[in-house]
């Protein structure tokens, strides 16, 4: 993302936003920004043209950017870390991957390097994710946060199982997208989806990290 970082949003183009700020898209897409035809413009001239009020949308993309805090250390802080910066992420970004992932897939289906199949795995991967939040949310954390029992082994359990499937899907999704290699002939839909699955990867496996090997054995004796 160091092109976003470095330059005022106003200033960047919608291409090099799409494909640099995941979920950006989406938020094109609710002001009519159009980031595929009109990629080569800047933030500023697309608003100008739409007649739209700048300020509000760069505040929006600037949102999105995860801000870059250290891991907390009680497990009160580490579980709200946990909810802000995965749950509420991977809930925002999966449907708009999916959208991304259908688009191309439609678009470029003759296209040898087309990631079929990357939007059937997406939705799983949410729907798996999904339940698998709930499950902490509901039943793992509020037993954590009143200091744990004998039994929360069990849940735990479950929840690394649960992590070691998410695991084995993510190396499928790298599989499907050549570890995330686009084409030369990439359109900014294409540049975006693979942008947002590469953070995807990234932001689970720390996820899965954080609470395989820091809050989990916490509670495991």
């Amino acid at each position: 993302m160091g092109r976003v970082e470095s330059q005022p949003l106003a200033l960047l183009s919608l291409g090099d936003i799409a494909a640099s700020l995941p979920g950006s898209t989406a938020i094109f897409r609710r002001h009519k920004l159009d980031f595929c035809c009109d990629g080569s413009e800047s933030l500023e001239r697309a608003a100008q043209k739409r007649g739209l009020d700048l300020a509000p949308i760069a505040a929006e993309l600037a949102r999105l950017a995860p801000e870059q805090n250290p891991i907390p250390d009680s497990v009160e802080e580490l579980i709200s870390h946990i909810l802000e910066r995965y749950h509420q992420v991977h809930r925002r970004e999966l449907p708009e991957l999916r959208n991304l992932a259908i688009r191309v897939e439609k678009v470029h289906a003759e296209h040898p390097a087309a990631p079929k199949g990357l939007s059937d795995l997406l939705a799983r991967m949410h729907g798996e994710l999904e339940s698998h939040m709930q499950k902490e949310e509901q039943v793992l954390f509020p037993l954590m946060l009143v200091g744990g029992n004998p039994m929360i082994v069990h849940p735990i359990g479950m929840m690394r199982h649960e992590h070691d499937s998410h695991s084995e899907e993510l190396r499928v999704l790298a599989a499907l997208t050549n570890d995330m290699t686009l084409p030369d002939s990439a359109c900014n839909s294409w540049r975006a989806l693979y942008a947002g699955v590469a953070k995807l990867a990234e932001d689970l496996t720390e996820h899965i990290h954080i609470e395989n090997n820091i809050l989990f054995p916490r509670f495991e004796a």
